[in-house]
């Protein structure tokens, strides 16, 4: 967990100053792809797949 932990973060850092200092370039994306596997596995994960749900749901409840 630990590990998993310290991974998402540097790597979430690292995609900030990416996208921050330079633009999106094939290494970045693949730290961002990386990014998203190891934050899939932590324990953020089902915090993040119910507030995509809720925002999933809010924006299919909406009529024009």
């Amino acid at each position: 967990m630990v590990l998993s932990v310290s991974g998402v973060l540097i790597l979430g850092i690292i995609m900030f100053l990416f996208f921050r200092k330079d633009g999106l370039k094939p290494m970045h994306a693949i730290v961002c792809a990386l990014f998203g596997f190891y934050l899939a596995g932590s324990a953020v994960a089902p915090s993040i797949r119910a507030g995509g749900n809720g925002l999933a749901n809010l924006l299919g409840g909406i009529n024009l």
